[in-house]
């Protein structure tokens, strides 16, 4: 991915409030990542991100601009000031945490395998001897891939796309693709023959929204926000739309944490509240 900002000419602005008396939020998305945010025909960007916080927005009785923009700059761009918060995934790290604030994770993020319908199920690594695994070329999947190929025994097959390593494992060059659960979910939505299948829980983390350190009163605005849209089955409704597959009692989109922010990590306040629903 390009280590520039390159801002797409045309940016969502979506309308809250008529008339409005605070400015707009501003905030921004990797407009390559689908389903969670690509391009649509017209101009702009859509998906499951798009939608999640276009609807924060609205019930904040506010207006968002959410830009197209590379991942690698979005960071940067916002400690800068040119955003308010990221609307674009970002996994809560420790590290992370230490130079930023993030709101609850609204989704879980995990590796997940992806197989050809009929396929044998993984039932754990172990099945993988033998088997060759395709993987975005690159990316932090094709990282574990590589390096737990000689443990595990199976051979890495890395490709420009995600999009071509789907196609490998439904033409039969390759056993399973491994990717995100969100990414492997959709393309499953995409192609009948490719289905999910054995989740590497230990990898999971949360996807949460990240905003500037000294915007705690905002962070915590849009953490009530959402806890308001799990309750009402919001977000869950959005992931299923988008991801094809009914979120379970377990997962984020269900689940209000205590607290403002991610447990556990730097920037998480434990002090009790009452989100206003």
């Amino acid at each position: 991915m390009r280590l520039t900002l390159a801002f797409a000419a045309a940016a969502v602005l979506a309308t809250a409030t008529p008339g409005a008396a605070e400015a707009p939020l501003r905030c921004a998305v990797d407009g390559t990542f689908a389903p969670h945010a690509m391009p649509k025909l017209g101009g702009g960007v859509e998906g499951f991100n798009v939608d999640l916080f276009t609807e924060v927005a609205r019930r904040m009785g506010r207006q968002i601009i959410i830009e197209s923009a590379s991942f690698a700059g979005l960071i940067p761009a916002m400690n800068a000031g040119r955003y308010d918060f990221l609307c674009a995934p970002t996994t809560a790290t420790p590290e992370r945490a230490q130079n930023m604030l993030f709101t609850e994770g609204y989704l879980y993020t995990a590796y997940q395998f992806g197989i050809r319908r009929g396929s044998a199920p993984l039932k754990s690594l172990e099945d993988l001897r033998g088997k060759t695994i395709s993987v975005n070329k690159g990316s932090i999947y094709d990282t574990w891939a590589q390096a737990n190929a000689a443990r595990y025994g199976f051979t890495v097959q890395a490709y420009d796309t995600n999009t071509d390593a789907v196609q490998a494992v439904v033409s039969g060059r390759a056993y399973a693709n491994l990717a995100g659960t969100t990414v492997i979910k959709f393309a499953a939505t995409r192609s009948p023959q490719f289905v999910p299948d054995l989740l590497l829980k230990e990898t999971r983390a949360h996807w949460a929204a990240p905003f500037p350190l000294q915007s705690v009163a905002l962070r915590n605005e849009v953490d009530r926000v959402l806890e308001c849209m799990k309750k009402d089955g919001t977000i869950a409704r959005l992931s299923e739309k988008w991801f094809g597959v009914k979120p379970e009692a377990d997962d984020a989109e269900n689940i209000v944490f205590p607290g403002s922010g991610v447990p556990g990590l730097p920037g998480y306040d434990p002090t009790p509240h009452t989100a206003p629903c």
